[in-house]
């Protein structure tokens, strides 16, 4: 079957491009938060955060702010849920000077783990069709493994302990059926998320660095009864706040 979503086409120049000489400089070092509004709003009042520029959509805009952290000049911005919109704003961040990016984010667990342990991505299942506008057809995708490294070390400095995870990125929320959990488990994949692939596909396909702390949140572990928990949120400002520390000591 000839699917036009495997027929990838590498120029990068496209008809609309995320560089449209808007006159915006972001920091080289971003910070890309899955989370609530008020929460990343409320971070950057209180690391002396100018708003740098807004990406408006028809459904919300999305702040970006410089903050100081430590006495470095950080990016922070707040990523809408899901692949294609957190995509397209990755493609914006990078457009204007974004150029080492650490995201976070929730994640639903496969496998028992507790709630608000933080894990450190190596790679993602390709399940949604984001990444395959960015990279090759391919099932996984591998991210930057220094990268990934930095961030793990950045975290061991304030005592978090951390697991590396592949986790399986899936568009369809309520389509996370028993055969899928049980075959991503077969293969490696403990956790499931909506973002992750497609961010890592855009950041190579755009040469720049990327990695993503994940806290856990609901579980999935009991294929008979799924267990939403808290959805992580107590993890939600020390994820913020942890992601931040990671690139000031980059």
């Amino acid at each position: 079957m000839d699917l036009s979503l495997l027929n990838y086409d590498a120029n990068p120049d496209a008809v609309i491009n995320p560089f449209r000489n808007e006159g915006f400089h972001f920091p080289k070092r971003m910070t890309f938060a899955i989370l609530q509004d008020d929460e990343v709003n409320a971070f950057a009042a209180a690391h002396d955060g100018e708003q740098l520029a807004l990406f408006e959509t028809i459904s919300a805009d999305f702040p970006v702010y410089a903050i100081t952290v430590a006495g470095e000049r950080i990016g922070l911005c707040r990523c809408p849920l899901g692949a294609p919109a957190a995509t397209q704003l990755l493609d914006f961040l990078i457009a204007y000077g974004a150029r080492q990016i650490i995201a976070v984010g929730s994640c639903g667990v496969l496998t028992d783990q507790p709630e608000n342990s933080f894990l450190v991505v190596h790679s993602a299942l390709r399940d949604e069709g984001t990444s395959f506008h960015y990279l090759p057809p391919a099932d996984v995708i591998q991210l930057d493994a220094k990268f990934a490294t930095r961030i793990e070390a950045g975290l061991h400095t304030q005592n978090v302990a951390t697991v590396p995870v592949n986790t399986w990125t899936n568009d369809g929320f309520f389509r996370e059926t028993r055969a899928h959990v049980q075959d991503r488990l077969r293969r490696g994949f403990t956790v499931v998320e909506m973002e992750s692939a497609a961010m890592a596909a855009c950041a190579q396909f755009r040469g720049v660095q990327f990695g993503q702390i994940l806290f856990t949140a609901d579980s999935l572990a009991n294929l008979d009864q799924h267990d939403p928990r808290d959805f992580g949120k107590d993890a939600h400002f020390r994820a913020l706040e942890l992601a931040t520390i990671c690139l000031t000591n980059l």
